[in-house]
């Protein structure tokens, strides 16, 4: 995030650029991204993963910009969606398909079908209803879907509940003692070619046990499934690694890379979702201060953008730095006030910095 730094007469820059200049131009409330940390942030994952064979599958769900998408679709990085409409995001800005997977719980027929079209690198297919789907819409299109199962390891991991995704009892993937069966199942499938597995366990994981409990499993499934003569060409080993928030420090990317080394090796290519570690701290929501609200015993500023415009905090509990955008004034204090009726008043949320 340092590329959002105060200048010598104490404005808020993005990149040199003066967030009362963009307030200016576009209106707020107004999200700002820092192509450099995005630059950054991408880099400095596949320096990590130096010496695998790697493709970084950026989970658009993050951030579906498309000036985002196209910033990192310039840099090599593939896409991992979960809608039709993301799909054709990724497209647009010329991500190739053979860049693509398609993960998602609630994949609907036109989707599929829309991403066997298009000829994707995979679908993570999460339940056997699904892969029927897939298979009879691939049969009609008289082509093979690639597929590779979701297995759920029974993992617990993640920053918060709703984001831990690798234990029994979440709708996510099929359970890893069964897959060597539904495998079986998919192979005798007309429209299905089985090219790999998928695993991912959850979001904002701060330690490496977990991984290592989950990329183990996924390595001793890979032996049994080629032992059976499935071509196991790819493990999809989904996204999750933490970022720092305050003052909690994120997982090394050198730490994670290195058990991914040692549990799944270097034979076989490897596809990352990282979705939060690319754009988690790239940017800042710029809203403007409309009033200063002192009836009750709390002190309360009024903006003019809202909790759909910021809705991490609501539905994760999540914090994000507030930060003034002019120095001399404070959002709590009568300097604010007098600035309201200037108009001139600006406001940031964002997340504390997570690279040095």
């Amino acid at each position: 995030m340092h590329h959002f730094r105060y200048d010598n007469a104490g404005v808020l820059c993005a990149e040199g650029v003066p967030l009362p200049v963009i307030a200016r131009a576009v209106g707020t409330p107004v999200y700002v991204y820092a192509a450099a940390t995005l630059r950054r942030h991408y880099r400095v994952f596949q320096d990590a993963l130096q010496g695998l064979d790697s493709l970084i599958a950026y989970s658009l769900k993050a951030n579906p910009n498309l000036s985002v998408l196209r910033l990192l679709a310039d840099l090599g990085a593939g896409a991992d969606v979960v809608s039709g409409g993301e799909l054709d995001r990724a497209r647009r800005v010329g991500i190739p398909p053979d860049r693509i997977v398609f993960s998602g719980v609630g994949k609907t027929e036109s989707e599929i079908g829309e991403a066997v079209a298009a000829d994707i690198l995979q679908f993570n297919v999460e339940s056997v209803a699904e892969l029927t789907v897939i298979n009879r819409v691939a049969c009609q299109a008289g082509r093979k879907a690639p597929i590779a199962f979701r297995v759920n390891p029974d993992v617990t991991a993640g920053g918060h509940a709703k984001i831990a995704t690798g234990h029994r009892s979440t709708k996510f993937g099929v359970p890893i003692a069964r897959a060597r069966e539904l495998y079986a199942k998919a192979r005798a499938m007309p429209g299905i070619a089985v090219t790999g597995i998928d695993v991912h366990i959850g979001s904002q994981i701060l330690e490496v046990v977990p991984f290592r409990s989950a990329f183990r499993a996924v390595a001793e499934l890979a032996a049994g499934l080629r032992a059976d003569g499935h071509d196991i060409r790819i493990i999809d080993v989904g996204g999750g690694i933490g970022i720092p928030y305050g003052e909690q420090p994120g997982l090394a990317l050198e730490t994670y890379a290195d058990v991914v080394r040692t549990t799944l090796g270097t034979g076989t290519r490897l596809v990352f979702e990282p979705g939060r570690l690319i754009v988690g701290n790239a940017g800042v929501l710029l809203a403007s201060v409309l009033y200063m609200k002192e009836d009750s015993e709390r002190r309360f500023v009024v903006l003019d953008a809202a909790m759909n415009d910021l809705l991490r905090p609501t539905l994760y509990g999540a914090r994000h730095h507030p930060i003034v955008v002019h120095q001399s004034e404070t959002w709590l204090g009568r300097s604010a006030n007098r600035a309201i009726s200037s108009s001139r008043t600006h406001f940031c949320r964002r997340s504390q910095p997570v690279t040095s």
